[in-house]
């Protein structure tokens, strides 16, 4: 049965929990450069929340490359393995600030938590950085077929927590992040660049902006 009451709480990790975008990036750009097609920091931006067949995807059109469906898949595989050896050197000081008080917070109080992650990585980066035991469930790459906007990933949190979508808020730093967040009825909340995530309920430039009263405030928040 579903809680009326109790709301819940689903962050994306990219970005929001870690800064695994610089990561993305390096891995990306690579890639790209090995295809003569320019990368930068704009193009990069575009491929938060997006999955790694979708980025692929994006990159050979930004490039105006049609390679073979062998390539690509070796492509694809090649850009993970690079990414996991960043990732594989992460530890618990990668956490970006205010976000082991704001988990603190919300498990002391009994708050059920998930993650909603289209990195098929996400579990091995929580074990990294030591925040596995803070989430009740983890939804990510490997068990969705949508990609952010769609709310696919928001959803099968909410229904593993047993809360339903207007009583769950969602932590982001993309747009189309924040635009899944809203096209299923959750309150947004933007962490990063404002003029970028406009479309939140909320914004703010990181956790450390997020305090006790700040999370009531979200808590008590209807849309």
């Amino acid at each position: 049965m579903k809680s009326e009451f109790k709301k819940a709480f689903i962050f994306d990790l990219d970005g929001v929990i870690v800064d695994t975008a610089k990561y993305h990036f390096l891995a990306w750009k690579n890639l790209a450069e090995s295809l003569d097609i320019l990368f930068s920091e704009e193009e990069n931006e575009q491929l938060k929340g997006v999955s790694r067949v979708k980025s692929l995807e994006k990159i050979l059109k930004w490039g105006n490359k049609t390679i073979s469906e062998e390539k690509f898949n070796n492509l694809m595989t090649k850009k993970n393995e690079e990414y996991l050896s960043y990732v594989d050197a992460m530890s618990k000081e990668d956490i970006l600030p205010g976000v082991l008080e704001t988990l603190n917070y919300l498990k002391e109080n009994d708050y059920p938590i998930a993650l909603g992650s289209a990195s098929k990585n996400a579990r091995r980066i929580l074990n990294k950085v030591e925040l596995y035991s803070y989430f009740e469930y983890i939804v990510d790459g490997n068990e969705v077929s949508k990609a952010k906007p769609d709310p696919e990933v928001f959803l099968k949190g909410c229904e593993l927590l047993a809360v339903e979508p207007q009583h769950s808020i969602v932590f982001e730093d993309s747009q189309a992040g924040i635009q899944a967040a809203n096209n299923a009825h959750m309150t947004s909340v933007g962490i990063g660049d404002e003029s970028v995530l406009s479309e939140a309920d909320f914004n703010f430039k990181s956790f450390s902006e997020i305090s006790e009263d700040v999370l009531k405030t979200l808590i008590n928040f209807k849309k």
